[in-house]
């Protein structure tokens, strides 16, 4: 009676392979060569480990493609974990391959490259090297060509195996494990995700992170982004504690039960976690798992067959929808280039924004679409535009559209600067959507680690900007320090819509003010009147509706709302008593 989704196990190469072809092995931007004895030391350029994968799968398929119990096909794991970026001259070779299919000519590329600057004109693509270890900063669109490689390079790999199963086991939905986590950011899943039958994703808790638990919903939106709103599956996370962060605390009782919901609240029909039984041995002993150490004599334990029967009793929401009328845009491409070497504040992370704004949202009790700025945006009421640093000219006209159609769009700093070559957009900040705005910036003044600025209202920290609100309504502004006098939020009518511009990082209170008054102008109500801690999302299928709320405290709190809770079997009428770090799950009439 149990359904098997069943990997291709090709994500580590055994020992025997990596000693007949060391050849394989990647390498790291100083030449260093990562030996066998972990995980994932394979080359994601490598033939030779390429052909030994496909005849794995090969056997893998023709020997289980009608097992009774097979369900689904899991290709690899965790792609671009521990192996990318590699720099090997296996690399090299084929970024090299790559870059002619993508420029065509050592014109064109010499133009997206800027290679004028510093003498770098290339007069042959064997010139052509991996971005490795450079006396001082690396041409900007090189590197960022290089990311672009190396997420292609691991796509076809995936590909490559996915083509194999459909051919020798039809009908069987393929699908790999993306990490969708704050810190990874190798690969452009938004290019991955239509290749996927089904979505699916790992997500664990970094406790590094300063809010772990509303990180937790802006990546299941990000991965519900990825699935074009479908729901998807959670292929890992943990019962409590991991492995590989400096200390591993064990997650509080009731908490495994709580995160699974946030997934499910969030848009997850399926969810899963690594390990079924905790491991004696190897580097992941240590690392939680649905049977742990102490066997099922334990709290633990007790909390995973609870979890079990509470999702027993919610099948009636899978196939349902996520309900947002905010989009958040989010591009991984654009990340790539704002981290990319000598940029203007290093202080000033791609995330930030989008995260914050999404906590901030999601406090309302108001629940966002986390999407790619080529999205479709008909549908909503917000567009929120965080430091969208790269965009290309008909997303900055799609987004345009939306504000005219009646969106409001509030467009952050660091947005629109360069085109997708990473050259700067001439004529002022922020480039792509300065006309839009109606705001003109003609210099940046980042702010050093810990500064902050006087505004009219509030704070700002992390940038500011000598800027011109040349056709908008100014709403604060700076009011100390070199850019006194600048407008730091700004807002203009387009067509129907509005918008916005907020050119620095406002202090939490302050941004959460702006968020108000944006939501209240776009006439957007909270899935429900939540107090603090307390999470709600409606998840909706035609004209029935579920509303998911999740107390995230350690106090009993109460929401007004009413409905049949799946979990407890009670209905409430107006007011729904959640008892600490419970989850209640309504049906609602």
């Amino acid at each position: 009676g149990i359904a098997v989704d069943l990997a291709t196990a090709t994500a580590s190469p055994p020992p025997w392979l990596t000693a007949a072809y060391p050849e394989i092995l990647p390498v790291t931007i100083d030449g260093t060569t990562l030996y066998p004895g972990s995980r994932q030391s394979w080359c994601p350029s490598s033939p030779i480990f390429r052909d030994a994968a496909r005849a794995l799968v090969t056997q893998l398929a023709q020997r289980y493609h009608q097992h009774p119990a097979l369900a689904m096909w899991h290709v690899s794991n965790e792609y671009a974990c521990h192996n990318l970026p590699c720099y090997c001259d296996t690399c090299a070779a084929a970024f090299r391959v790559w870059l002619q299919r993508r420029y065509g000519s050592l014109d064109r590329l010499n133009h997206a490259w800027g290679t004028a600057f510093w003498s770098q004109r290339y007069t042959d693509f064997e010139q052509i090297l991996p971005p490795r270890t450079t006396p001082t900063f690396h041409n900007p669109t090189q590197v960022l060509d290089f990311k672009r490689f190396g997420s292609d390079t691991l796509l076809q790999h995936f590909l490559g195996e996915k083509e194999i199963l459909a051919d020798l086991s039809p009908g069987v939905p393929v699908t790999t494990n993306f990490m969708s986590m704050t810190g990874f950011r190798h690969l452009d899943y938004h290019q991955w995700a239509p290749h996927q039958d089904i979505v699916s994703t790992d997500h664990y808790l970094v406790n590094t992170l300063g809010h772990p638990g509303p990180e937790l919903s802006f990546q299941a939106d990000v991965t519900r982004g990825l699935a074009g709103g479908a729901p998807w599956l959670l292929m890992e996370h943990s019962t409590s504690a991991v492995n590989w962060q400096p200390v591993n605390p064990a997650k509080a009782l009731g908490q495994t039960i709580l995160d699974s919901f946030t997934h499910v609240a969030h848009g997850a029909d399926t969810i899963g976690f690594f390990q079924w039984r905790q491991s004696r041995a190897g580097a992941e002993k240590w690392h939680s798992a649905l049977v742990p150490h102490a066997g099922a004599d334990s709290a633990r334990f007790r909390e995973v067959a609870r979890l079990g029967e509470i999702a027993a009793a919610l099948g009636e929401v899978k196939g349902s929808r996520v309900e947002a009328s905010v989009a958040i845009l989010y591009d991984f491409q654009a990340q790539w280039a704002w981290s990319g070497p000598a940029m203007p504040s290093a202080d000033v992370d791609y995330p930030e924004i989008a995260q914050l704004t999404h906590r901030l949202l999601r406090e309302r009790g108001i629940t966002c679409d986390v999407i790619h700025p080529s999205a479709e945006l008909s549908a909503y009421a917000v567009v929120i535009v965080p430091t969208l640093y790269l965009v290309t000219d008909d997303d900055a006209a799609s987004i345009r559209a939306a504000a005219e159609r009646g969106a409001q769009v509030l467009v952050t700093y660091v947005s629109g600067l360069v085109d997708e070559n990473d050259h700067v957009r001439l004529g002022g900040y922020p480039g792509a959507f300065t006309d839009l705005l109606g705001v003109r910036v003609e210099e940046f003044n980042p702010l050093l680690p810990g500064d902050s600025v006087a505004l009219t209202r509030g704070t700002g920290a992390r940038w500011s900007e000598f800027a011109t609100a040349t056709d908008a309504e100014v709403l604060i502004s700076y009011a100390a320090g070199p850019v006194a006098g600048s407008p730091a939020l700004t807002r203009r009518r387009v067509g129907s819509g509005t918008a916005w511009y907020a050119g620095t990082r406002f202090d939490d209170d302050t941004w959460r003010e702006i968020l108000a008054d944006l939501v209240g102008a776009a006439g957007i109500r909270p899935a429900a009147q939540v107090p603090a801690g307390v999470e709600a999302v409606r998840r909706r299928s035609g004209e029935r509706s579920w509303l998911f709320l999740l107390n995230h405290t350690d106090e009993p709190q109460q929401v007004p709302a009413s409905g049949h809770d799946l979990i407890s079997g009670q209905p409430y009428a107006g007011v729904v008593a959640l008892e600490p770090g419970a989850v209640a799950v309504l049906r609602e009439e």
